[in-house]
């Protein structure tokens, strides 16, 4: 599996072979998401075209915007929490 360094600045050069993988390009934008597994990156979409299934067979069931809104809300608590640890 590809490794990289990280600089005094923070930054990290990512592998050709992960940009290739993740169908990345100059200027993409990418999300770290935190999960029980660890880290995973997630190259941010900006169309909705490129959303489409994306999460397919996630949910048994459907899911309500109220239920959207509640999970976006935890888990932009729990990042800022993430955050603000890695800070203090």
């Amino acid at each position: 599996m590809p490794t990289a360094t990280l600089s005094s600045k923070g930054q990290v050069t990512i592998p050709l072979a992960v940009r290739t993988a993740l169908g990345l390009h100059m200027g993409d934008k990418l999300d770290f998401v935190l999960d029980q597994d660890g880290l995973k990156v997630v190259p941010m979409r900006a169309s909705e075209p490129t959303l489409k299934g994306r999460f397919s067979g996630r949910a048994s069931t459907p899911v309500s915007l109220a239920m959207m809104d509640e999970a976006i809300a935890a888990e932009s608590s729990e990042r800022q929490v993430v955050l603000n640890q890695g800070l203090a």
